[in-house]
């Protein structure tokens, strides 16, 4: 027997299971291969693209709260509105460099969600929900009221962006613009995947399983879901940077209520607790409004809100749980089919 099947057999089963969900699978490799393949086939299309992974990573910092800690929330574009607006501010007043403001931004955002979430933690779900909208309402009044700094409904305008690391200027077809935000958007999808798969990761999911087992496990539930409520508040607030960064633009809508409903559902569609869900939501998400909104501009969400009945009717664990009973079926057809 081989040196390293020796080692194979020594490695503790726990072990081995961890070593297992860090590896990634095909289908893994194959949906980063078309972000970056996307850059080539459409050209003319990348705005658009650049949408859909902000968009991606946005719900992907929900995914985080809800499908991984189990913490209900209405408020979370609080978040992508405050690193929209911090990006936006710095633009304005001179810091033109696109990664300091991205920094910047994320560590504001993440700043207010480790603030509130001494409010936000310390009750029952309908708690959580009428607190974060209410944080969400409170933000959304003082954009639309300060309007020297924020510039209300109008807008923040007058943001022009500097150069990405001093040499390379955004363009207006978006080329730049989308490299920039796939880079950024694979970074942080990188780490969140390594931390929701390490023991860490699986702590917080027990929490959101069975909080009782996970404190007499000795899981600090408090901390832990502090620190993820924060982790999820910066990567929004980079989200809302990026949208910033790439648009020149920031109105108050980032701070809507109507955001992070649309965000509850795109995840809806794509499934809570995959990572890959916010993604394959928010792409589904923006095609079908773009595509509905040309055939009938008035009524979209009705079409909308039809295709939303029949994802959560059929498709329990949206795209992503789709795609699963579609894969485990199709094996199960071969290994019959083998049988034979």
């Amino acid at each position: 027997m081989s040196e390293r099947a020796n080692r194979r057999l020594d490695v503790p089963p726990h072990v081995a299971a961890l070593q297992a969900r860090e590896r990634w699978s095909p289908a893994e490799i194959a949906f980063w291969m078309f972000c970056c393949a996307a850059y080539f086939v459409f050209p003319k299309s990348l705005l658009f693209a650049s949408q859909i992974l902000i968009t991606g990573l946005f719900a992907l910092s929900l995914d985080l709260i809800l499908g991984y800690a189990g913490i209900v929330t209405l408020g979370h574009a609080a978040f992508f509105g405050l690193g929209a607006y911090a990006a936006g501010l710095l633009c304005t007043h001179g810091l033109q460099e696109p990664l300091t403001g991205l920094a910047v931004a994320s560590v504001v955002a993440a700043a207010a969600g480790y603030l509130t979430s001494f409010l936000v933690l310390r009750g029952g779900d309908l708690a959580r929900l009428m607190i974060t909208l209410g944080i969400a309402l409170l933000l959304h009044e003082i954009a639309n009221r300060a309007t020297e700094i924020t510039g209300g409904v109008d807008g923040l305008q007058g943001i022009e962006m500097g150069a990405l690391l001093g040499v390379y200027r955004f363009d207006l077809q978006g080329r730049l613009g989308y490299l920039y935000v796939l880079v950024v958007t694979f970074g942080l999808f990188f780490f969140v995947r390594a931390l929701m798969a390490s023991p860490y990761g699986l702590s917080v999911r027990a929490i959101r399983e069975n909080p009782r087992r996970a404190t007499v496990l000795g899981v600090p539930i408090r901390t832990r879901l502090t620190n993820i409520y924060t982790f999820a508040a910066l990567i929004a607030g980079a989200a809302g940077a990026l949208l910033t960064q790439t648009t020149q633009f920031v109105g108050i809508d980032v701070l809507d209520l109507q955001r992070s409903a649309y965000l509850l559902i795109i995840l809806i569609i794509g499934g809570t607790g995959t990572l890959y869900g916010g993604f394959l939501g928010a792409a589904a998400f923006l095609f079908a409004q773009d595509q509905l909104s040309n055939l009938n501009a008035q009524y979209w969400l009705f079409w909308l809100g039809l295709c939303l009945v029949i994802v959560t009717r059929y498709l329990r664990g949206g795209i992503m749980g789709g795609l699963a009973g579609a894969r485990g079926g199709l094996l199960a057809w071969w290994a019959r089919r083998l049988g034979r």
